[in-house]
């Protein structure tokens, strides 16, 4: 009895000095809130241009372009930039972005660098960076493979009272990490946040984004195509009648080797309510406001090269082809989905979806679902974390040895040999001779141990607007949005997945978020909260919490209405001109499903090279009848470049089909079958009937 009434009292304390540190916690942030206040008490005065000369003129204080490591990950942030060096197998390209600690603003223009291969964060510094921004875009150059292009953004006050939005173009050398302005002459796209860049051969493509003045958002759905030869800005004239895409910001812009695609996105278009519903008829009234709409919609932008001979400022024939929905889109919609390409399809994860509750605010879903979106097909197809299947060693008399391997094996025999005459014994006697392969070469410097990442078969914690890039079949997910009552969260996180095996959720690096400021009104209420957990301890005791993290998790959350805003018939931003009749005219149209294009197949449990070296001598007569119908004689290419090209046609052939190989493989190692072997390609076919089989 004594025993329990003392730990009980050693639970009492404990808690109590929990609540205590709490509470000094709160005390912290408070002043933090209070200090933060004063300093940005006049952001809404600061003149936008004086405050991006002066990091103009602090940042030209650099004499040269700098690459220093850094002790740790960049600060957290949204809305940046996200991309696979186009010049370097093992290099992430990380630039701008801004961070809301709920009271104040702040934007980057770092470039920050991760080394795949070493685990390393560097941080570049230049005399001739973009200033500070959110919110913008930028892509690699197509046929300029070693380039990146970057356009627009957004820079804002510190409370985000007034935009500054950007219409400057760069480019990047990844190699070098020097920055250049470009100038072009002529016309060129006006300033912009919230839109989507992508290459096709020698152009930049350009699509949408916003104008925010404070009072209203402007959607824009301008195209613009930028001649990375001709140095051009083109904006082409299409046809009135053709049907193009509506005003949005935050879609999927991929590249298509005839032009580009465009999937979703999200804006607000103009609707009529009634002002008072608790009015009969006419007397009720009409007000307008701005509702949130989110887009499920694809087009593709077909294009086509002026002729050869044609001037140099000829712009390309452009033309709006509106698709069918694609088939499996997920559901419920969601915004804040973010997409990347990757062999022909494009990787999605994560997004929201608003449900409107009432004038105070918004009750959201967030999701941490991955699919897989075939571009060919209009096809979406889950993608889901399975465990490693375990490889069965083969007998040593089964292993196949490579032929570096057997020329390893001959040179240690030669060596051997040479070694037992040497010494005077009997050619017989080499194999017990001991020889040191590695002399006479240079010691290698020991490499720098690379730390071991926690490994999860659960998908990162729901979100939206999350950076991706895909390098060497590889996933990598960084950052994002959650929201819960009025805190927004930042993640400051980078996760990679192996999109071939599937194999595990990688934890690159994961550190909370402590920059949240937040409000009075937000600490009244976490003080109620704290009060109404203590009671609820009294009465019912402690509680456990799983650790589990649902796939999509429902949060009030109270944006003031930002995304339902009253606005007059004058600052009218889009329109609903093809919103609901589109939807339900294209709600049951379905996809093309996996159909024998007379190709050879994957079969389950087959890798890339397993398949190609099946396939092989079909892929290679696929190729030369393909290059014949082209005008081109396969004899002009050598043995090698036919078989680099085939591989190509089986690799996307394989990536092609790997939403159903994967399919197959989960059904077949669930009915306890492992892996499928033919005996014909074993040449085991003369050897026996059944039996052999059994």
């Amino acid at each position: 009895m004594a025993k329990d009434k003392k730990s009980k009292s050693d639970t009492k304390k404990a808690k109590l000095a929990e609540k205590k540190q709490k509470q000094e916690k709160k005390a912290q942030k408070k002043e933090k809130t209070k200090a933060a206040k004063v300093e940005g008490s006049d952001a809404e005065d600061v003149d936008l241009d004086a405050v991006l000369a002066e990091y103009k003129k602090a940042q030209e204080e650099f004499v040269k372009v700098t690459e220093t490591v850094s002790e740790a990950p960049p600060k957290p942030r949204s809305s940046s930039t996200f991309l696979a060096s186009p010049s370097h197998g093992n290099q992430l390209l990380l630039f701008g972005g801004e961070t809301w600690n709920g009271a104040l603003a702040s934007f980057y223009n770092d470039l920050n660098i991760y080394y795949t291969d070493r685990d390393e964060w560097h941080c570049v510094t230049s005399p001739n960076a973009p200033l500070p921004r959110s919110g913008h875009a930028w892509c690699r150059g197509g046929n300029q493979k070693d380039s990146i292009f970057l356009f627009g953004g957004e820079f804002s006050s510190p409370k985000q009272g007034t935009f500054y939005h950007y219409n400057d173009f760069w480019r990047l050398e990844p190699s070098s990490r020097e920055w250049t302005r470009i100038e072009t002459k002529g016309k060129t796209p006006p300033a912009r946040s919230g839109h989507r860049m992508t290459y096709y051969k020698n152009y930049i493509i350009l699509f949408g984004g916003f104008q925010d003045t404070s009072n209203q958002t402007k959607y824009l759905n301008d195209l613009w195509i930028y001649d990375t030869q001709n140095f051009f800005w083109h904006s082409p004239t299409l046809p009135p009648a053709q049907l193009k895409p509506d005003a949005r910001s935050s879609f999927t812009f991929l590249p298509h080797e005839q032009g580009a695609v465009l999937f979703g996105g999200y804006s607000r278009v103009k609707t009529s309510v009634s002002a008072n519903k608790s009015a009969k008829g006419a007397s009720q009234g009409q007000r307008n406001i701005m509702k949130p709409m989110v887009h499920e919609d694809c087009f593709f932008l077909r294009i086509t090269q002026p002729p050869a001979d044609s001037p140099p400022n000829t712009p390309p024939n452009v033309r709006w082809e509106k698709r069918k929905k694609p088939a499996n889109t997920p559901s419920p919609s969601r915004a804040g989905a973010t997409m990347t390409y990757h062999k022909g399809r494009g990787i999605l994860f994560g997004g929201v979806h608003d449900v409107e509750q009432s004038e105070e605010g918004m009750e959201s879903e967030f999701f941490n679902l991955l699919y897989a979106w075939n571009i060919e097909r209009n096809r979406f197809f889950p993608l889901a974390l399975r465990k490693s299947r375990v490889q069965k060693k083969a007998p040593q008399s089964e292993q196949r040895v490579s032929r570096r391997g057997r020329a390893q094996a001959n040179e240690e025999e030669l060596l051997k040999q040479l070694a037992a005459l040497q010494a005077g014994s009997s050619v017989e006697d080499a194999d017990a001779m001991e020889i040191d392969l590695k002399s006479g070469q240079e010691p290698k410097e020991p490499e720098k141990p690379v730390r071991e990442m926690p490994v999860s078969m659960e998908l990162p914690h729901p979100r939206f607007n999350a950076q991706m890039a895909v390098q060497d079949d590889v996933l990598y997910i960084y950052g994002g949005t959650y929201e819960a009552q009025d805190r927004e969260y930042t993640f400051d996180d980078l996760y990679a997945i192996d999109l071939g095996k599937m194999d595990g959720c990688k934890q690159i690096f994961k550190r909370e978020d402590d920059t949240w400021v937040g409000s009075d009104d937000e600490d009244d209420e976490d003080e109620d909260e704290d009060e109404d957990e203590d009671e609820d301890e009294d009465e019912e005791g402690d509680i456990e919490i799983p650790d589990e993290e649902p796939e999509g998790l429902m949060s009030p959350s109270k944006r003031k209405k930002k995304q339902v805003d009253e606005v007059s018939l004058a600052d009218t931003a889009s329109t609903m001109d093809s919103s609901t009749g589109d939807d339900e005219s294209e709600a049951d149209t379905a996809a093309t499903s996996v159909a024998d294009d007379g190709l050879p197949h994957p079969r389950p449990f087959e890798s890339r090279r397993e398949f190609f070296v099946r396939t092989s001598n079909e892929w290679q007569e696929i190729l030369m009848t393909s290059l014949r119908w082209k005008g081109i004689q396969p004899e002009s290419l050598t043995i090698k470049e036919i078989k680099t090209k085939a591989y190509e046609l089986s690799e996307e052939k394989w990536w092609d089909c790997r939403e159903e190989i994967t399919a197959l493989e989960d059904e077949q190692e669930a009915a306890g079958i492992g892996e499928v072997v033919s005996l014909a390609d074993k040449g085991d076919t003369g050897a026996g009937g059944a039996g052999r089989r059994r």
